[in-house]
């Protein structure tokens, strides 16, 4: 009975006192996209805000994925474009999901699956009729998932940042 209860993943919203975990598990997270990145000031800069993220003042929730003490994963929740990435010319007004991550170590345990499950849950709590995320083809893993959970392209919500096609799925619920 004790292995079931270590392997449970819990979904809960970060605590001030988690914060600089999550901050730690973004970084391990990401860390895998460092060789795509030409330039290592671009890199820097990236993580860098990637960190500052967890206290940004737009967010509208972030969800932590736990087992026992330990944070396996986190998502963050913005409620709109504007709020999620300063362009309102997008025009979403439904929550978008962002910086999506799990720790090396804990991948292959369903932890994103439970964010998922988590962001889409709380869309539907709050009436919304989709849910958002962006990404890029460095990150094909993580678009394969999303597609597997039914989110569909939608390129009328993307943009370029520098040169990368910042691609827009969406999950209608």
């Amino acid at each position: 009975m004790n292995a079931l209860v270590t392997n449970q993943i819990i979904i809960d919203e970060i605590r001030e006192d988690e914060k600089e975990q999550v901050r730690n598990l973004l970084v391990k997270s990401y860390q895998q996209y460092e060789h795509s990145y030409k330039d290592p000031e671009i890199w820097k800069m990236y993580l860098e805000n990637i960190q500052a993220s967890v206290d940004n003042p737009d967010v509208n929730k972030i969800l932590v994925a736990k087992s026992n003490q330990d944070i396996l994963g986190s998502l963050q929740l913005f409620q709109s474009s504007e709020k999620a990435y300063a362009r309102p010319e997008l025009e979403i007004f439904s929550p978008i999901i962002r910086l999506l991550g799990v720790h090396p170590e804990a991948r292959g345990r369903g932890v994103a699956q439970a964010l998922l499950k988590a962001s889409m849950a709380y869309a539907k709590e709050i009436g919304a009729n989709s849910l958002y995320l962006h990404s890029s083809d460095r990150m094909y893993h993580a678009i394969r998932l999303y597609e597997w959970f039914g989110f569909k392209r939608d390129k009328s919500k993307e943009f370029k940042n520098q040169e990368i096609l910042v691609k827009c799925f969406r999950l209608d619920l």
